[in-house]
């Protein structure tokens, strides 16, 4: 009895905390609708070549691949710069019967693609030459047997067409990178984001639920100075787990790193500050650590999703318009850009003016939060 007591007060509890109610049977079913637009997209991967003094046929051949664009350069120093700025995925060089490839490999899959492309546009080539010389022989033996009727046929020499070299260059990284390397610098910026709106979330919550927000609010100190209090406290601490995270990663998991480090690190620490601000925010709205938990699946987690793991060109366009939305889209992208392709700090405006206006944005709600809580 004493344990059918105990059970009937907590469902009562349960039942009347709302919010509690719509986590727990409406999270499940937001996450998964998520997932269900985000892994349905199309899986095909879109790769765009460069091709120089690469001869027609074969030039025909690539093109006519499915979801492979080309296009050709006059000479490779202008292959090389649209390759640099993004525009191709990969360069085909002709040298005589030789090939050079070069590929950018920031996406191991693309690299994939290019290379199986290649292969197959270079097969098609070869037979179609084949089948070229092997009707002209036809032909030539045709006329000479109109020609001389009783003369033997002259006996022909089988000529090996010669395997063409390939050889194979890598921008970035080498023939072993694959695909996690394409997505360790969001999973980097992911966990210094989780970890960081974690903790500070939290801290705020117990310092709320304990009273001692409510004893400082109480006091003539302005709301502003408080958020600023606490943003400057746990941002000293999301500084050292930022740079904890970043430099474990690289040097541990062996990750090369074009650009700078410095500025990788700071990409982390503004987007770490974002996550302190989101965290607090989030804090403001939840009445436990049991609700604070309960908002990650719904705030968090799914900007993993967006964030580029999954590559956005695939998604359709109303799903990927939802990435902009997403302060790791912009962390990511800028880490990606920093690691892979050497890309300076003082390149990357948008994305870090993005991320600072999602800082301002927050911490001025954050301002406007604490009003509910302030009793004068």
């Amino acid at each position: 009895m004493r344990t059918l007591a105990i059970m009937t007060r907590v469902l009562k509890e349960l039942v009347r905390d709302k919010r509690t109610l719509a986590l727990m049977f409406l999270a499940p079913i937001f996450i998964l609708i998520l997932l269900n637009f985000v892994f349905s997209a199309s899986q095909s991967t879109n790769v765009t070549v460069g091709t120089v003094t690469v001869s027609q046929s074969l030039d025909q051949e690539l093109a006519q691949t499915k979801h492979v664009a080309v296009k050709s350069y006059s000479d490779l120093a202008a292959a090389k710069q649209a390759l640099k700025a993004d525009r191709v995925d990969a360069i085909v060089h002709q040298k005589q019967h030789d090939y050079s490839l070069t590929y950018a490999n920031t996406d191991a899959s693309k690299t994939a693609a290019v290379k199986m492309a290649f292969h197959n546009a270079l097969t098609a080539h070869t037979l179609t030459q084949f089948k070229g010389k092997l009707a002209s022989t036809a032909i030539t033996l045709a006329k000479m047997r109109q020609q001389l009727p009783n003369a033997p046929l002259p006996q022909q020499k089988t000529t090996a067409t010669a395997t063409p070299k390939i050889t194979n260059h890598y921008v970035y990284g080498d023939t072993h990178t694959d695909f996690f390397d394409k997505i360790l610098p969001i999973l980097m910026g992911f966990f210094v984001f989780f970890f960081v709106f974690l903790i500070s979330g939290m801290a705020l919550l117990k310092e709320r639920t304990s009273g001692t927000l409510d004893r400082l609010l109480a006091t003539p100190v302005k709301r502003s100075e408080i958020v600023f209090g606490y943003m400057l406290s746990y941002g000293i601490l999301a500084i050292f787990q930022t740079i904890l995270i970043v430099l474990v990663t690289i040097w541990l998991l062996g990750v090369e790193v074009v650009g700078k480090l410095v500025d990788v690190v700071l990409i982390n620490l503004l987007l770490a500050l974002v996550a302190l601000a989101f965290g607090i925010l989030v804090s403001t709205f939840a009445n436990s650590e049991f609700q604070m938990m309960q908002f990650i699946p719904v705030l968090v987690i799914p900007q993993v999703f967006f964030s580029g793991i999954i590559p956005l060109d695939s998604m359709a366009g109303w799903v990927k318009d939802i990435s902009y939305a997403i302060p790791l889209k912009y962390s990511g992208d800028a880490a990606t850009q920093i690691i892979t392709r050497g890309v300076p700090l003082t390149s990357l405006g948008l994305d870090i003016g993005v991320l600072l206006l999602f800082l301002v944005c927050l911490t001025r709600l954050n301002i406007v939060g604490l009003q509910r809580y302030r009793k004068v």
